[in-house]
């Protein structure tokens, strides 16, 4: 058994949890990383795992092992990774993380401006509206927008997008335009769920705050779906500005109440702190960081 799989099978199982979560992250059968497991205790002298029908557990040698591993094989993948990547591009798997809707219309187009310079890089995207653990889950970068909920993790701020209240013409022809935000309570207004709290909307109007409670008939947890319904006709939404600005553009849609601001969110990179970045990690992080024109206003 070479060391290098032992090592990685034990640093994946320690973050995965499991020897079936490291198994699926290092694509292989998880036999085989018990396995190797236990052959690297054979090959150290030394139990690193504690093995119960629930859970695994470090033993002291294991925390030990632990705590230089990941830096270890990190170093270890940068050094070879740069002598074979002198006169080419990156390589190897990045597995990124980001809200459903956003990957789709802004994440995807960077990533594949991104893989156009490295060829040889396998890009693993992995859409989601959940937080997703990096560790557990393998994750090398998460786009995350708006309040960051955990200190455990590094984040780089990119941007901003702002919520903006939209409707269709001729959904404002046949109701009437709101004048101010009190009008708001007699209009049928598209409730997305994922937004944060008890429901009501956060509209700031001369510099102070409000919360609008707003009823309607559709209640969507998706702010694509919350656009289509506004460009149906279906009534007022409260939607990201890269959903819908092209619409307002177009004049598919109307900028309602445009002097009331809705939240403005930002958006972050984030990324585990206690691990050495590898150098394609590095590398798109740089690239996002340049990249304010696709991903929101400037930070």
């Amino acid at each position: 058994m070479d060391l290098l799989d032992g090592m990685r099978v034990f640093v994946a199982t320690v973050e995965t949890g499991s020897f079936s979560g490291a198994a699926t992250r290092l694509g292989m059968s998880p036999k085989l990383a018990s396995k190797y497991m236990a052959q690297l205790e054979a090959q150290l002298g030394t139990q690193l795992l504690q093995r119960t029908t629930r859970r695994l557990g470090l033993t002291a040698a294991g925390e030990r092992l632990m705590a230089r591993a990941p830096d270890w094989l990190d170093q270890f993948d940068e050094m070879t990774g740069e002598l074979r990547e002198e006169r080419r591009g990156l390589s190897g798997t990045l597995r990124i993380s980001a809200p459903v809707t956003f990957g789709e219309m802004r994440v995807i187009a960077l990533l594949r401006r991104f893989r156009a310079a490295h060829p040889d890089l396998v890009i693993d995207l992995r859409l989601s509206d959940r937080f997703v653990d990096l560790a557990a889950e393998g994750i090398d970068v998460a786009i995350r927008i708006g309040r960051l909920d955990t200190s455990a993790l590094i984040a780089r701020r990119l941007g901003q997008t702002r919520l903006l209240m939209v409707a269709a013409p001729d959904y404002l022809d046949r109701r009437g335009r709101p004048s101010g935000l009190a009008d708001l309570v007699s209009h049928v207004c598209i409730r997305d769920t994922n937004m944060r709290g008890d429901g009501a909307w956060p509209l700031t109007e001369q510099g102070e705050l409000h919360r609008i409670t707003v009823s309607g008939s559709f209640l969507v947890n998706s702010a694509r779906l919350s656009r289509d319904l506004a460009v149906a006709g279906e009534g007022i939404a409260l939607c990201p500005d890269y959903i819908v600005q092209d619409d307002i553009d177009a004049a598919r849609l109307e900028h309602v109440l445009p002097t009331a601001c809705g939240p403005q969110l930002d958006i972050h990179a984030v990324f585990l702190g206690s691990r050495r970045l590898a150098r394609r990690t590095r590398a798109f992080l740089q690239f996002l960081a340049a990249s304010t024109d696709v991903i929101g206003s400037a930070p």
